[in-house]
């Protein structure tokens, strides 16, 4: 799908937007030099648009007891639409599951979890991942360390 027109304002707008999106529409109109009844009808044009694809709170794994992040590598013996949608229901369905791509190479899919220990997470491999049918095996990597997550997206490409 191609990428919608999007001008200087709506790029500012976007950018602002993922640094703080609980800023006050006034005070972004301000800082983005356009009248607040402007800048509000703009900012739910990019949202109708799909642009704008919601707002949440970022929330700090380590405080919330989520110290452990994995990474698995998860192979499936049937490729098919109906497979990718029975796999892709099943990872939606497991709350440890933060995402999951659909990948080319040695592994069909790479998902990323988040859980309190390793119990935890032996739990989530054997009895919910290892359980959808079309996986047939996973390959787990374990993060020491998060370095960067979450940025916010580049939109230079776009100006």
């Amino acid at each position: 799908m191609p990428s919608p027109a999007l001008d200087s304002t709506d790029l500012a707008i976007l950018a602002r937007l993922q640094r703080d999106g609980r800023i006050a529409n006034v005070d972004l109109a301000e800082e983005v030099s356009l009248s607040p009844s402007s800048c509000l009808r703009r900012t739910k044009a990019l949202e109708a648009q799909g642009v704008i694809a919601g707002y949440r709170a970022e929330l700090s794994r380590e405080q919330l007891g989520l110290g452990l992040t994995v990474f698995m590598e998860l192979t499936v013996d049937r490729h098919s639409r109906r497979s990718s949608r029975e796999i892709e229901e099943g990872l939606a369905a497991i709350p440890a599951v933060v995402a999951a791509h659909l990948v080319s190479g040695d592994a069909d899919y790479f998902v990323e979890a988040v859980v309190p220990s390793l119990a935890a997470y032996e739990e989530v491999l054997l009895d919910r991942i290892l359980a959808i049918g079309p996986v047939t095996a996973a390959r787990s990597i374990f993060a020491l360390r998060t370095a960067l997550s979450r940025g916010p997206l580049p939109l230079d490409h776009l100006r």
